[in-house]
């Protein structure tokens, strides 16, 4: 092995994927014991955030394809933890709404997804947080026009 190859785990791209990775396990951890996977836990802070959003919105915001998103949707409807029409009030798209429990057991697992964010980066100066998430959104923005 040649000594001047590059050391990945400098680059950017293999950090963002480091922190993701272990973020997700320690979501996944926290979430288990809530009854919940981390999309369906997106799902409920985007429907808490924006009630009645359709599949598609809820699959761009939660970072699943469509397809996986109507698992979740349906996981979380046999739970009673959401709501859809039997039919669309218009369209095609039924508007999902939580049920009581849902919002019940949001707030609770939010307290731990919260936790695990303090963690990861509580050491952040306010100032520096807004810096970072300001640099992410631009990364974010230079690859969607990939």
């Amino acid at each position: 092995m040649s000594g001047d190859r590059e050391d990945l785990t400098q680059r950017v791209g293999y950090q963002l994927k480091r922190v993701d990775a272990a973020l997700r396990s320690a979501m996944d951890a926290a979430l288990r014991p809530h009854g919940l996977t981390t999309p369906q836990y997106a799902c409920l802070e985007l429907l808490d955030r924006q009630p009645g959003l359709s599949n598609a919105e809820l699959a761009r915001g939660a970072f699943v394809t469509r397809q996986s998103m109507n698992v979740v949707l349906h996981n979380l409807q046999d739970a009673g933890l959401v709501v859809r029409p039997a039919t669309a009030p218009q369209g095609r798209a039924l508007p999902t709404t939580l049920t009581v429990e849902g919002r019940r057991r949001l707030h609770a697992a939010r307290a731990d997804i919260l936790a695990i964010e303090d963690k990861m980066a509580g050491h952040l100066s306010p100032s520096q947080a807004a810096h970072l998430l300001d640099e992410l959104d631009r990364m974010a923005t230079a690859l969607q026009s990939l």
